[in-house]
């Protein structure tokens, strides 16, 4: 399966993902979904926010152009919201998944399938 398939289907596909993308470590950009693109700077603050959380937690973080405030933080995943928006990002040993949700899905729906996938990606080595 190619890694905008794993947007397509295993994110957006759900119908509790609205906008989705996949970058590497090393922050290239492996998929998306249409008009989701992240900056370089909003990729490395999202890499550095794994291993030093306390300065996304004072400042927030930032999803293609749009500022997120910082719920939860931890070495694995982020949690943010905007009034009824957020994202989830969830790091593997590979890569970084961003899950995005709009108003009218439930967080805990997005952070589920997001999650979800991240730990399937870990099993099989990414």
């Amino acid at each position: 399966m190619s890694w905008q398939q794993y947007v397509d289907n295993n994110l957006i596909g759900t119908n509790q993902v609205s906008q989705a993308a996949i970058y590497g470590l090393d922050g290239t950009k492996w998929a998306s979904s249409p008009g989701f693109e992240l900056a370089a700077n909003e990729v490395t603050e999202l890499l550095n926010g794994f291993s030093n959380s306390d300065a996304i937690q004072a400042t927030g973080i930032h999803l293609s152009g749009v500022k997120y405030l910082t719920l939860r933080a931890d070495d694995r995943s982020i949690y943010a919201k905007k009034g009824a928006d957020g994202a989830c990002a969830v790091k593997t040993g590979q890569a970084i998944l961003i899950g995005v949700y709009k108003e009218g899905i439930q967080p805990g729906s997005c952070t589920k399938v997001v999650e979800g996938l991240a730990d399937y990606l870990i099993s099989v080595g990414f």
